[in-house]
């Protein structure tokens, strides 16, 4: 059978776009995921329905190799490994393999991106992305259940929440006050195309469920006799008839078949979209030869831009004797700020958690504990880097995972902001707001804060994803040679293929990139409708 559609990969655009392009029943859609569909929301494993913290009303935690089963080690993952910087040793990237993609297995933080963001796309040459273009789609993913104005959707499939203030924890009550105190206004709404400042959090968590797309787009759709999802499909590779893009070798259950289509559409993400097409001979035309992989298409962009949050920990020890203390208490407030001297609005991200367990370093021997006794941390992000990394591939076999060089810090003004963002969270933790909660500060040192140079060294060591992977096949004009595709999505040179998921957008947006990859799905459905 040949479908009018075959779109690989179901996560945060792909179950958008299979679910958007199905309402036609005149047009045959093909869903691939390679992980495993939970169609019943009964069987959806609990750490996908409910998160990977642990709370008194959640099941308890399974284990596997008799260490508890985290975010790093989970099925559900892809498990990618990745180097920060040259100085890091190396790091988890979490990417979501289920139906639902990184939204089934994320932290439900459901911020957009500021218009300069979008903007700012639109300045390179994709004048469909303009923030005045892209807000209608934003308010059509979404059911907002507490702020209903023209800047906020009704009627969307996935339920957003804000953190009410009566139920603030009184440590994020004084994490907010101290934020206050410090200078920062008061931010109702970190959606809100204005916002700044320290306000309530936004996710979406609905009735203490994640809200992923396969359960906000993709179970809306399975009813449907043209939507055909498939999963456990691994992808090899894509199907050429010359420059035109035919189908795709896929396996499944130790089985390798082909599938058939007039259109392909990659969803893989940031990591499994520049993948596939090396893999089938799009890229850097000298990279895929001297793996032996015949070039079909010389694109020199293809895993070049990599993009990403780069986040770190300030970490004290909390004064567990506290009456406030009631457990792990996370989320709540989220502090988005403008650096000192930063021509960028709203470049960093600052949140608290207090009496948290000690983090664990998913690669080091024995699952071993970095600190131990509760903790209070702050998770400082620098949310609009300068510096970029690389994608290649390490071999041609598509079971082998890319090489990921993410270049954290690279550029002086990226140290500069991150080094000041630390000083900020040690002056918030003297306030009188804090420093009742707050013991001695464990990381970084008084060694580390010894200088600049000593911070930086702090720094480079201890940055991390902040799980938004991004730009690693760059929507642009076809007069920039790095451009992978056009403004809709369509790979420069190959004709009946497109890529829709991050790996497209040309820059990261100021905030966590899921609601703003799930937007692109709609938007790109909705271009492709049109007649682009």
């Amino acid at each position: 059978m040949t479908y009018d559609v075959i779109i690989i990969g179901a996560g945060s655009a792909g179950a958008a776009l299979a679910a958007r392009l199905s309402e036609d029943p005149a047009r045959s859609v093909l869903l691939l995921e390679a992980g495993p569909d939970y169609p019943n929301v009964d069987h959806l494993p609990g750490l996908l329905k409910y998160g990977f913290s642990t709370a008194p009303d959640q099941p308890a935690q399974r284990t596997l190799g008799g260490h508890p089963i985290t975010l790093a080690s989970d099925p559900h993952n892809w498990q990618f490994v990745a180097q920060a910087t040259s100085h890091a040793v190396p790091m988890i990237v979490p990417r979501g393999k289920v139906t639902g993609g990184s939204s089934a297995i994320n932290s439900s933080a459901f911020y957009r991106g500021i218009p300069e963001d979008f903007n700012a796309w639109a300045d390179l040459g994709n004048n469909q992305w303009r923030f005045d273009e892209v807000l209608p789609y934003f308010r059509q993913i979404e059911t907002d259940v507490d702020l209903h104005d023209d800047h906020h959707g009704t009627e969307g499939p996935i339920f957003v929440h804000h953190a009410q203030r009566e139920g603030w924890h009184p440590a994020q009550l004084a994490f907010y006050n101290a934020c206050r105190a410090a200078g920062f206004p008061d931010c109702p709404d970190h959606n809100h195309p204005e916002s700044t400042g320290i306000g309530s959090g936004i996710h979406n968590n609905h009735n203490g469920m994640r809200f992923s797309t396969a359960l906000g787009y993709l179970n809306l759709a399975r009813h449907r006799l043209n939507l055909s999802i498939r999963s456990n499909c691994m992808v090899h590779r894509l199907q050429f008839d010359g420059k035109r893009a035919v189908g795709a070798v896929v396996e499944s259950g130790g089985n390798v078949f082909t599938v058939s289509a007039d259109q392909i559409i990659l969803s893989a993400g940031a990591i499994g979209s520049p993948q596939a097409l090396m893999l089938s001979g799009v890229g850097p035309a000298e990279h895929l030869k001297s793996l032996g992989i015949d070039v079909v298409q010389d694109l020199p962009g293809v895993g070049q831009n990599l993009r990403d949050h780069p986040k770190v920990y300030v970490t004290w020890r909390a004064r567990t004797s506290d009456p406030i203390e009631a457990g792990v208490v996370r989320g709540g407030v989220t502090l988005r700020y403008t650096a000192p001297h930063s021509h960028l609005r709203n470049d960093m991200w600052l949140n608290m958690g207090a009496f948290v367990p000690p983090r664990v370093d998913p690669l080091a021997s024995e699952h071993a504990e970095r600190r131990s006794g509760s903790l209070i941390e702050m998770m400082l992000a620098l949310l609009l880097p300068i510096s970029a990394g690389e994608l290649v591939l390490a071999s041609a076999d598509p079971t082998v995972q890319p090489v990921l060089t993410y270049n954290y810090l690279a550029e002086p003004f990226d140290r500069q902001r991150l080094r000041d963002g630390v000083r900020l969270c040690l002056s918030l933790a003297q306030s009188a707001e804090l420093a009742p909660l707050i013991g001695d500060c464990l990381e970084p040192t008084d060694a580390d804060l010894a200088s600049d140079d000593a911070l930086d060294h702090w720094l480079l060591r201890e940055a991390t994803t902040f799980s938004h992977i991004a730009g690693t096949c760059k929507m642009g004009p076809a007069s920039d040679p790095m451009s992978v595709v056009d403004q809709y999505g369509k790979v420069y040179g190959i004709d009946g293929l497109r890529i829709v998921d991050a790996s497209i957008m040309p820059d990261l947006v100021r905030a966590p990139i899921n609601p703003t990859v799930i937007m692109m799905g709609e938007r790109m459905a909705d271009l492709i409708r049109q007649g682009h």
